[in-house]
């Protein structure tokens, strides 16, 4: 009987370390392009386990092609995040390679929520795409058009690393 509680064991830590989020130690590196009204971009963050479902990180944005007429300088072209992540790929366990990730972040902007998932190849590499919203915008008159740079839904695509 103990040799049998051992191998279930055993096999149940294999299948619980076999998920592409690891928890507590995870780091998860982001980089691809971002759309929104009025704008293309870049996008990049660095996600770090801090328990078995949730991180920490940062992201950084910057709007590259922008419409006509919208004149940005770079301060409205860029926005600095800190992003909290419930990783929940081993909760809903669709796939041992694909990771879902709904948080929050504060950014130089705005508070917001994102919506993320992750699918990863291999061990090392894959692909993400998010959905980006403000919740609480930090100016809370009318917005110019760049003002409305990455304070507004945005959509991001791109690589993913996994460390």
């Amino acid at each position: 009987m103990k040799k049998i509680i051992f191998v279930v064991a055993l096999m149940a830590s294999m299948v619980a370390n076999a998920q592409i989020y690891s928890g507590k130690g995870d780091q998860k590196v982001q980089i691809g392009a971002d759309f929104q009204d009025g704008a293309t971009g870049i996008q990049g963050s660095y996600d770090y386990g801090i328990a078995q479902n949730f991180s920490i990180g940062l992201g950084v944005n910057y709007a590259l092609g922008l419409d006509d007429s919208i004149d940005a300088d770079f301060d409205e072209r860029a926005t600095l995040k800190l992003r909290f992540n419930a990783n929940i790929g081993d909760v809903i366990n669709i796939d041992p390679m694909f990771d879902v990730y709904p948080g929050l972040h504060f950014s130089s902007k705005s508070f917001g929520g994102h919506l993320g998932a992750r699918y990863f190849f291999t061990d090392g590499f894959g692909i993400f795409s998010e959905a980006a919203f403000p919740l609480a915008k930090y100016k809370t008159e009318d917005l110019t058009p760049s003002e409305e740079l990455y304070n507004q839904f945005t959509v991001a695509l791109g690589l993913a690393f996994n460390f």
